[in-house]
């Protein structure tokens, strides 16, 4: 315990990491995956095309991979710097490939919603004259966001979760990677590793009972 207390300040610091790069991703992968959702439903194959195999490659690919892909293939061969900063520049590398890996289960969880709007309501959409676009975003997103709060909230406690293989980007500052230097510097592992858990619970709990209480709340009638 005293471990812990000594090294909690450093250990605070890299689970504040976390929370930065999971905002970050929270919003990156809600865009990314309504752009997608909208590709998969689209009238026109070329960009069904294109989203099906994003979505059904990335969910397949180990995050671990996507992230190193990240550091080794985008920042080191290809060149992508964000920053001159490493450390700054190692933070955005891993929310882009966050945000690109959690955008896949968001677009799959949206589109169960979008199965879930009444064909007839997007006939009459058509009917009226609206484009593709306009029936997408005035009445079957905003149904099929209502109908999948809770899925979306089980997406981002998996995505705060998955904050935590950060290092495999070249992110040392997360609160997995000060865990292991704290655990190779003390050999004190399991109060540090209780505070750690106990943290992210604190962080993801409050979450799935809120999406839950949210997905009653706006449950949609049929």
């Amino acid at each position: 315990m005293d471990e812990l207390i000594t090294y909690a300040p450093d250990l605070g610091l890299g689970f504040l990491e976390n929370v930065k790069l999971a905002l970050v991703a929270l919003v990156t992968s809600l865009v990314i995956g309504t752009i997608l959702v909208a590709m998969r439903v689209s009238p026109t194959p070329v960009l069904r095309a294109a989203g099906t195999i994003y979505v059904n490659v990335v969910r397949n690919t180990p995050l671990t991979l996507v992230l190193a892909f990240s550091a080794l293939g985008l920042s080191d061969q290809l060149g992508l710097v964000f920053s001159g900063e490493p450390r700054t520049n190692s933070f955005w590398l891993v929310a882009m490939g966050l945000s690109l890996y959690t955008a896949a289960f968001v677009c799959e969880a949206l589109r169960s919603g979008v199965n879930t709007v009444p064909l007839g309501q997007a006939e009459a959409a058509r009917a009226i004259g609206l484009t593709f676009s306009q029936s997408l975003t005035m009445i079957i997103l905003p149904q099929a966001f209502r109908s999948v709060v809770a899925p979306l909230g089980s997406v981002i406690i998996a995505m705060i979760k998955n904050t935590t293989v950060a290092t495999a980007g070249g992110f040392l500052a997360d609160a997995a990677a000060v865990m292991k230097e704290t655990f190779d510097q003390t050999g004190a592992s399991i109060p540090i590793f209780l505070g750690i858990v106990v943290a992210f619970m604190v962080l993801t709990m409050p979450i799935g009972f809120f999406t839950g209480w949210l997905s009653r709340r706006l449950a949609v009638a049929r």
